[in-house]
This record gives C-alpha cells, structure tokens and sequence, in this order.
C-alpha cells in the first residue's frame, strides 16, 4: 500500500471487490438492478402509506420513515460500491471519505433508534389498546420520528470525528466504502483507545435498543398468550413478523462488525458482511412489510384498482 500525508492532500483509494474482466460488468449490473428496486421498493412504501387513507396509523407512519430513511441509507454506499465494480479500486477524497463514514453511521444509528420506537408502537398497540390513540397521537409519531433523527446524527459524531482526526500512513481502503474497521487499520498510531471509544458509542446504542426491543416484545409475548382464542393471538404476532425480521437483521450484522476489535476479524470480512446491512437488508424490508403483511397487500391492491379506474376514465 502507498504512504498518504498526514495533511490528506492525497485521496484514499477504495479496492471495493475483486472481480475479473468477465464478471465485472455482470456483478455491476447485477448490483446496479437490486438497487434500483430497492428504491422503487421503498418509494412504493411511502407513496401508497401516502395515498391509502386506510393506512394512516402510526404502525405504517414509522414504516414509511423507515423506507424514507432506506433511500438515504442504501444511496450512501452503493454509489461507490458500483463504482469500484466497474472500473476497480477507486480514489475518494478524505473530504469525501470522512462525510460517507459520518452520513452512514448517523442513518445506521437513526435505524438503530427507529427500530426500538416502532417495537414501542408494537407494545402500546397491543398491551395498551384503549389508551393507543391518545399515547400515540400524531403529534408524537412525529416528536419520535424526528428525535431518532437527531439522536442518530449527534450520536454519529462521535466516531466519525475521532477517526477524522487520526494520521493516517496509507491510503488503500480494504472496502467499498469508508467505514471505521478499515480506516483504522490506515492509521500510524495506536488506535487502541478509539476502537473503545467506537464499541462504547456504537456498542452502547445498539445494546440499549435491542435490551429495550427484547424488554417490549417479552411483555407483548405475555399479552398476547393472555388473548383467548388462537385467531386473536395470531393476528396479534403478524402485526409483529416484519418488524422483528427486520430487527433480527440489523443487529446480528451490526454486532459482528462492530462489536470488537477490527483485528479480531480476517481483513476482508467487514466487507462481506456489510452487504446485509448496506444492501441486502434495505432492498429485503419493502418485501417484508408488504408481502408479510396482509394490509399492505390490501392496500396494493386498493390502489391499483383506484389507478386502473382512472385510467379507465373517458
């Protein structure tokens, strides 16, 4: 790997994937099309929690910001992982680098907090059903919804800000984008204490959020076996599914990436491993909550009739 100054005049290089003349424009392709259903997925979300007054609850509310944020989210990485795929390691600037490293660890800890408010929506829904419309009101959808927001983007600056101010000796980024495992391990100094600071911040926030998620879903377990048929209980665990598919998803991938020391993982892991939840997890959740979900499917179908009734006008 080349030496870069420590006054990052010089750009970093990503290596992104490797892949040979035959397969490079198919794995391109290929990634360009997933992700761009990804976005017509999540965009499809929004717009028909939009136009179908039938989904106007705070469940599908947070749903829509969670697709809102998926569009923001997928778009800051896989921009540059096309661009590795097809033309190979790609020079970013530092300026560059360290605003994709902050942008995506402020979505990705937005998610993170997201993903315990719509589990606290769940719980309210279920244990709480006569006082849901009062504790849910509109007013507080939209104070949680933006509160992630902020708490993400401020929690982010953390990490993001510590590695900005590291020197670094080499420039060669073992990634598709710039994430703090491999930025690390371009640093000169002994990064010992930062990497604790990360797993504190990173580690702490995504900790909290899953006990806070295990905690309301072990009481709506207890809820719903009270319920006394079984047709009541299983409506009760499919308003659910999705979202604890979704929750599955993200943590387990966030935990093993950076949950730990980079040097306890074969370089080239993180990598791997950051297409669940770069990638695959946001082109995965509009297929979740719309063909797992009865309503949704409904609602689909509602609205192209609505579309096709129109067209049909003279």
């Amino acid at each position: 790997m080349d030496l870069v100054s420590h006054t990052w005049t010089q750009s970093f290089l990503l290596a992104g994937f490797t892949t040979t003349g035959a397969l490079r424009p198919l794995a391109f392709l290929g990634t360009l099309c997933i992700y761009i259903l990804t976005l017509a997925g999540n965009l499809f979300i929004i717009v028909l929690v939009q136009a179908d007054s039938r989904l106007s609850t705070p469940m599908y509310f947070f749903i829509s910001v969670l697709s809102f944020l998926e569009l923001w989210y997928v778009s800051t990485t896989v921009p540059t992982l096309l661009h590795t795929l097809l033309h190979g390691c790609s020079p970013i600037s530092p300026t560059l680098c360290f605003l994709q490293l902050y942008v995506f660890h402020s979505l990705g800890m937005t998610e993170c907090y997201l993903l315990g408010v719509m589990a606290l929506d769940r719980y309210l829904a279920i244990c709480r059903p006569l006082h849901y419309n009062t504790l849910m009101s509109r007013q507080v959808q939209l104070w949680l919804a933006g509160a992630t927001w902020v708490a993400g983007f401020s929690a982010a600056l953390v990490p993001a800000s510590l590695t900005a101010t590291l020197p670094f000796c080499l420039k060669e980024v073992a990634h598709y984008f710039c994430d703090l495992a491999p930025l690390m391990r371009l640093v000169c100094v002994d990064t010992g204490w930062h990497a604790q600071v990360h797993i504190a911040v990173i580690g702490i926030i995504n900790a909290c959020n899953l006990v806070l998620i295990l905690g309301l879903y072990g009481g709506i377990l207890r809820a719903v076996l009270k319920l006394p048929s079984a047709a009541s209980r299983a409506k009760a665990f499919s308003t659910c599914s999705s979202h604890i598919t979704v929750v599955v998803l993200f943590f387990a991938s966030a935990f093993i990436v950076y949950v730990g020391p980079p040097e306890s993982r074969p370089e080239g892991t993180d990598k791997l491993i950051a297409l669940v939840y770069t990638f695959l997890t946001p082109f995965l959740n509009p297929v979740i909550y719309t063909f797992r979900n009865k309503e949704e499917r409904e609602a689909v179908r509602r609205v192209t009739q609505s579309i096709r009734a129109m067209m049909k006008r003279p």
